[in-house]
């Protein structure tokens, strides 16, 4: 697979309850064909999130939307564009950030995580100028992960939840 030119299509995931803005890189292929984030069926985003808040895995987007919102946390990914083969972080190049700024301005975001290391460092190159605001680096929930038990991914994302307390959500 030949590398080419993606734009990021999918809107931000956000309200006036944000308190905690999680990023990816840019969605992967499976995402863009399902119009939502963490859309490939082996990535585990959508199972952390529900195990974090004992709640019933959302099976569509719909309802993962409805999850996310209802307790605080904010979805959008780092690049707005880039030259990506596949879903290989590794292989991006000619990265465009979103404008995160923007999206920290609007909604009360207290705390910034990425989820892997490759959006970890384009965030900070890119994001964290303009932004101010440090990111906290999880680990990818991507399949391509999976040498990382869940339960050590589970435990890794309990690192949200101190910034979403205080909120009428938590």
């Amino acid at each position: 697979m030949n590398a080419s030119p993606v734009l990021h299509t999918l809107e931000p995931v956000w309200n006036e309850s944000s308190r905690v803005l999680i990023l990816g890189t840019m969605p992967s292929p499976k995402s863009r064909e399902t119009g939502f984030y963490y859309g490939h069926p082996q990535n585990r985003f959508w199972r952390v999130m529900a195990d974090l808040f004992g709640e019933p895995f959302p099976p569509a987007p719909a309802q993962r939307r409805e999850l996310v919102l209802r307790r605080g946390i904010a979805l959008w990914d780092v690049l707005a564009s880039c030259v990506i083969r596949g879903a290989d972080d590794a292989s991006i190049r000619e990265p465009k950030p979103n404008d995160i700024g923007a999206l920290l301005h609007a909604a009360p975001i207290r705390a910034v995580f990425t989820t892997g290391k490759k959006a970890f460092s384009l965030y900070s190159k890119l994001c964290l100028p303009q932004t101010g605001m440090q990111a906290v680096s999880l680990p990818s929930t991507s399949a391509a992960n999976c040498r990382l038990p869940y339960d050590s991914l589970l435990e890794a994302y309990r690192a949200i939840l101190p910034f979403l307390e205080g909120s009428r959500l938590s």
